[in-house]
């Protein structure tokens, strides 16, 4: 996967938080497991933000997307009562799955990356084809703006 740092552009969705207690450990730094939970928070929030909610693709078309590979790589901690964004960004959309990169920036410096594959598997546990509407609006927020 690409090593470049995501740069602000119209292809990234921004999702600012606040580091709580409960993020951190008991030295104020924010536990390493949670950057994975703001991540999620992340790809939720655009996946919301494109009209794509998770209990209706699994209603209407019996599939869910799963995280299958994640390489996250720290640089520098957040700590307590930081504001921080997560910048997620689709790189590539393919039949069953779709690649993203993921940035933690307090300001303009980076805390955390994160690529991620993430596969579309039906009901019965089996890779599945990702529905034709998703896989076009996730292909669109490739290259144009996240309104």
């Amino acid at each position: 996967m690409n090593n470049q740092a995501i740069h602000s552009s119209e292809s990234v969705h921004v999702l600012p938080l606040r580091v709580y207690y409960e993020d951190t450990d008991a030295a104020g730094i924010v536990y390493y497991a949670n950057y994975l939970k703001f991540a999620e928070r992340g790809r939720s929030e655009l996946m919301r933000k494109i009209g794509v909610e998770s209990k209706q693709l699994i209603a209407d078309h019996g599939v869910q997307l799963v995280v299958k590979n994640c390489q996250i790589e720290y640089f520098r901690p957040a700590r307590l009562d930081d504001l921080i964004e997560v910048h997620t960004r689709v790189v590539k959309v393919g039949g069953a799955s779709m690649t993203g990169e993921q940035r933690v920036l307090r300001g303009a410096e980076e805390l955390v990356r994160i690529d991620i594959l993430i596969a579309c598997y039906g009901n019965n546990g089996k890779t599945a084809r990702m529905p034709g509407e998703l896989r076009s609006k996730l292909k669109n927020i490739m290259f144009n703006k996240i309104e």
